[in-house]
């Protein structure tokens, strides 16, 4: 007899993941469809948590504000928090802002700040990923949780292989990341030689709106702007 897991049979449990696979295509096509036309876009990351009022979240108003008048679009998660504050600053500099949901038990729901037309919904999180590593010009990442250190750790993990092009990776906030920046270092590159040299320069630490635009500028007067795989 078969077994049976959540009250299905395994040979249930195989076809349903076989259907699946055209769900998952749908959503890699849509998806590359509507953000081949958006132009360049720079993805900003952090908590859903941070409420308004905190300095983050205005912070990162002013980081969305300064990358939109510098011509870049603005990409994120969709949600409240941080992204939601991203999506204000595109939307009041009068630049492109585009919104990544997908749907959470408890945090995530879309924020009004994001274009109509720009709004993408995703069930997949592995697609949602790739959307955001192939369409950005940069990854802005203020204070999260394990999401945003998930999105930042995959970024790193891709340009650190040769997966994809190098492309700026701008840590905001140097009271939030630099105790984790210092563990890198120390720990993984210094004492367990897991990582090399050149990969501590694979993110930069700043504090200002300033910084991040002095980066990505740099950065753009050498290379292309272009999807990254």
């Amino acid at each position: 007899m078969i077994p049976k897991q959540g009250g299905k049979t395994w040979n249930e449990i195989k076809t349903n993941d076989s259907w699946a696979i055209f769900k998952i295509m749908g959503e890699f096509v849509s998806g590359y469809e509507k953000l081949s036309q958006i132009g360049p876009c720079v993805s900003i990351f952090g908590s859903a948590r941070t409420k308004p009022d905190m300095k983050y979240y205005k912070l990162t108003e002013e980081v969305a504000k300064k990358i939109v008048d510098h011509g870049y679009g603005i990409i994120t998660g969709g949600g409240p928090g941080i992204m939601e504050a991203g999506n204000k600053g595109a939307h009041l500099a009068g630049g492109t802002s585009v919104g990544l949901n997908i749907e959470l038990p408890f945090e995530q729901h879309d924020n009004p700040y994001i274009d109509n037309d720009k709004s993408l919904d995703f069930d997949y999180f592995f697609v949602r990923k790739v959307m955001f590593v192939k369409y950005s010009q940069g990854f802005v990442v203020m204070p999260g949780g394990f999401g945003t250190l998930d999105e930042l750790f995959e970024a790193i993990t891709l340009i650190q292989t040769h997966k994809i092009d190098k492309f700026p990776i701008i840590l905001v906030g140097s009271e939030f990341w630099s105790g984790l920046v210092d563990w890198i270092k120390t720990t993984l590159l210094d004492t367990f030689k897991n990582i090399s040299t050149p990969d501590m320069d694979l993110v930069q630490v700043v504090d200002t709106p300033e910084e991040v635009i002095e980066i990505l500028d740099k950065f753009y007067e050498e290379y292309n702007l272009s999807p990254n795989f």
